[in-house]
């Protein structure tokens, strides 16, 4: 079948650069997709700053929350049918509405696993050694550190010795994860109603589901932190040259992720906010890893070990998947001739992208040992900073979506509405989102050290440095090599609306 001029060559690269096909199925794809959010730590870094905000709505602000990541979800799907490029919003964005505007995409979802795989392996070793109680050993810097950078050695052999190993892994990781999740959530609400707890607990309500209960100055801050705990789940469309039915699965596996999500922490909101009250979840909001742990020996007593067990498999496994997106973006774009031509070189054995898997896992321990020099605060302010990054390319991709689409969006109301309308509609809170997010950061008390790099809050400056990064070294590789910036941007093939297929 025809394709607009950047498709064509897209796709002949595609068969060149050798990913291995097929690789691996729908199930493996979604586990991915799921893994990649890391939804027990999600759960455990957010769940008392959101019930700081909304109180005992903070179910609701994670119903709400899902929203705008259905809907960009549904881009995903519906670009991925046209075009099965491993860079995905890079790629699509890229078609659709340019290479400038495609390369900053690009740029951002890289920048998120650099910013993101430290503190993930960080997490997996702290909590891993608590499970076990090495609570001593969990407290010493310097040995956490180094046990962080063998851990993120590790996942990223995982990633580069093949993808049917990364995928068997995530499956025990998420079957571990989501019994310990499963348990504690069963054990809490049993106590809940069997008048057991040893906190200030409150019975369920569906009432809790209300996302403006709180008001709406509650609703804008949980929208926030709600775009974190459901980022991750488009690594499963980073996979698509591997997975079974490329023009399909990965977009279903995408969807289906969010909707999973959302069943996961609406069961496990219900049960944390039942069993502890608002009261203590708000005043201990700040420190989410202690209040975990402190929630899990309540519930569980002597086998706290359990949701321990569970944040620690949730960040290893994020800590594999986190790599996928970012190693895959750069060999899309180095392929393009949009980043330097080592980044697109494929092992010839594992057929897994070697060279751009372990640069990114280079730069990201890179950053994760400078930044704990300056302080563990500024950790945090690195992490508060994908929340920019996040929304960004997320947005774009929504816009791309109709863009792409824009002569079919008026054939009928699927496309206006499935195609058009709901991508929009999620870019446009998301847009919404990153200005709220730039008015809350540009305040430095907001941060989590509380100090002012240049008279505005790190996570800004942090958010702004990168930007700046991204665009001088797009405008440096513009001038040492145009090739990727002369594609001319395309529109669907009618047949891919319709559903056909390549």
């Amino acid at each position: 079948m025809a394709h607009d001029g950047a498709g064509g060559e897209a796709g002949t690269e595609q068969q060149d650069a050798g990913l291995k096909p097929n690789a691996i199925g729908f199930l493996d794809a979604l586990v991915i997709g799921l893994n990649s959010t890391s939804p027990a730590y999600s759960l455990a870094a957010v769940i008392g700053p959101i019930v700081a905000l909304a109180g005992i709505y903070a179910p609701g602000i994670m119903l709400a929350s899902f929203l705008p990541m259905l809907l960009i979800a549904a881009a995903f799907y519906y670009l991925n049918k046209v075009d099965q490029d491993c860079g995905t919003t890079f790629s699509w964005v890229t078609r659709a509405m340019g290479p400038w505007a495609g390369w900053l995409g690009g740029w951002a979802i890289a920048m998120t696993g650099v910013l993101v795989i430290g503190s993930l392996a960080d997490v997996a070793v702290h909590f891993g050694l608590l499970a076990v109680g090495l609570d001593g050993v969990a407290a010493d810097a310097a040995v956490r550190q180094g046990l962080t950078v063998a851990v993120i050695l590790a996942m990223t052999a995982i990633c580069v010795i093949g993808t049917e190993l990364s995928a068997h892994f995530q499956d025990v990781l998420i079957l571990a994860q989501v019994l310990c999740l499963l348990a504690f959530a069963v054990v809490a609400l049993y106590r809940i109603y069997a008048g057991t707890s040893t906190l200030d607990s409150l019975e369920p309500s569906v009432g809790w589901l209300n996302p403006f209960g709180a008001g709406g100055a509650a609703l804008t801050g949980g929208l926030l932190l709600g775009v974190f705990i459901y980022w991750g789940w488009e690594s499963a469309v980073n996979l698509t040259e591997e997975v079974e039915n490329s023009a399909t699965a990965p977009g279903r596996a995408g969807i289906w992720s969010t909707v999973v999500l959302l069943v996961t922490y609406l069961s496990v909101g219900f049960a944390v906010v039942g069993y502890s009250g608002t009261a203590f979840l708000a005043a201990n909001a700040g420190e989410e890893e202690a209040l975990f742990a402190v929630l899990a020996h309540e519930v569980m007593g002597g086998w706290d070990w359990v949701v321990l067990l569970a944040v620690c498999t949730s960040a290893l496994a994020s800590t594999q998947t986190t790599i996928i997106p970012a190693s895959r973006t750069a060999l899309s774009m180095a392929r393009r001739h949009a980043l330097p031509p080592p980044l697109a070189h494929i092992h010839p054995r594992f057929r897994t992208p070697d060279v751009s898997t372990w640069w990114v896992a280079g730069i990201a321990i890179a950053w994760y040992l400078a930044v704990n020099q300056i302080s563990e605060n500024a950790l945090l302010d690195s992490l508060t900073a994908l929340s920019l990054l996040i929304a960004f390319y997320y947005a774009l991709t929504g816009l791309a979506c109709a863009v792409y689409y824009r002569r079919h969006l008026r054939e009928n109301l699927h496309n206006l509405l499935l195609i058009g309308v709901g991508p929009v509609t999620g870019a446009g809170l998301l847009i919404w989102l990153l200005v709220e997010s730039v008015r809350d950061m540009s305040h430095p008390e907001n941060s989590a050290s509380g100090v002012s790099w240049f008279g505005l809050g790190p996570p800004l400056v942090i958010g702004i440095a990168i930007a700046a990064a991204g665009v001088l070294v797009m405008c440096f590789w513009r001038v040492r090599d145009g090739r990727f910036w002369q594609e001319r941007r395309g529109v669907a093939d009618p047949a891919l609306v319709h559903g056909g297929k390549r």
